[in-house]
């Protein structure tokens, strides 16, 4: 079987101008060419194919019985064609895309900064802004469109404004300083020998306190010593010796690997925290939040399971 070579798309677009025009004239005039020129793309598109595709006569010019064929296989090439243009527009036009981000502040400590630096590193052009609030915060920003995407720590969250989808998560630890009474026992703290002693935990609207919250319900609730508004903040305390805190694995990990702090058994309590990633459930995701999404499903932390 012969292959025949492929038309150029703008020839193919001419024998279309001037089938529906009827004339090689009009067809030259949209198209802001002379009428010899015209004339001179058919006859080699003709040559090209290996049959006659118009008929021409003082009347006008018509396509034959085998351009009649051909018609609409080349309008279909042709719109396949524009979609590929526009396609490839809207890929050139993410190079040069800005992307709004929000994260609570353990994620964006310890990890959205390689996930942002991996899509950028991957589209030179993509400019983002990243803004960082507690948990709570995080809700509403997306809610509000204030950013594309949002990411998250809590307690599992389903509601039906917005998309939620798990990423990760970690758990949270009770810590003390080296020396505290409770860095010498072998025996678990109780739940309730929690909810009797005063700690040190991050504010409400964080997922840290959302966590602690719900899983001390049943046991009284917490009662804070103090309450402060990021993780170093409460891991500047904890080592302190001011009084027992409650903080994330992520962030108490290298003092805990120090010995500046020692990490406390706490049985009975389910203490594990979501990494969430939420966009609004009526507006589609774009590929580059997307793209973002797909470098956060791929973390390999996960250490609450």
């Amino acid at each position: 079987m012969n292959r025949v070579g492929m038309p150029e798309i703008s020839t193919l677009d001419l024998f279309v101008s001037v089938v529906e025009l009827g004339s090689l004239g009009r067809a030259a005039e949209q198209h802001h060419i002379s009428q010899p020129a015209v004339s001179m793309k058919m006859t080699q598109l003709e040559t090209q194919v290996g049959f006659r595709l118009l008929e021409r006569s003082r009347g006008g010019t018509r396509p034959t019985r085998q351009g009649e064929r051909a018609l609409p296989l080349v309008r279909k090439l042709l719109e396949s064609s524009e979609m590929m243009m526009a396609e490839m527009a809207a890929i050139k036009a993410e190079q040069h895309s800005h992307l709004r981000v929000a994260a609570s502040l353990t994620i964006a400590e310890f990890l959205i900064g390689e996930w942002m630096g991996t899509l950028t590193a991957e589209l030179p052009g993509l400019s983002m802004t990243l803004e960082v609030a507690n948990s709570a915060e995080v809700l509403s920003l997306v809610r509000r469109g204030a950013v594309d995407l949002g990411f998250r720590e809590g307690v599992a969250l389903s509601v039906s404004d917005l998309n939620i989808e798990k990423v990760g998560s970690d758990r949270l630890l009770l810590v003390v300083k080296p020396g505290h009474k409770w860095s010498r026992r072998k025996a678990p703290v109780t739940p309730e020998e929690l909810a009797q002693t005063e700690i040190i935990a991050r504010e409400p609207g964080s997922g840290t306190r959302e966590v602690l919250e719900e899983a001390m319900m049943p046991y009284g609730g917490i009662h804070t010593r103090r309450e402060l508004g990021s993780p170093a903040a409460v891991l500047q305390a904890a080592r302190s010796g001011y009084a027992p805190a409650v903080i994330s694995e992520l962030t108490a990990a290298s003092s805990i690997s120090s010995g500046t702090l020692v990490e406390i058994s706490v049985e009975r309590l389910d203490l594990r925290r979501h990494f969430q990633v939420i966009w609004l459930a009526d507006r589609p995701v774009s590929e580059l939040a997307r793209r973002l999404v797909e470098l956060a499903r791929r973390s390999p932390f996960d250490s609450g399971q």
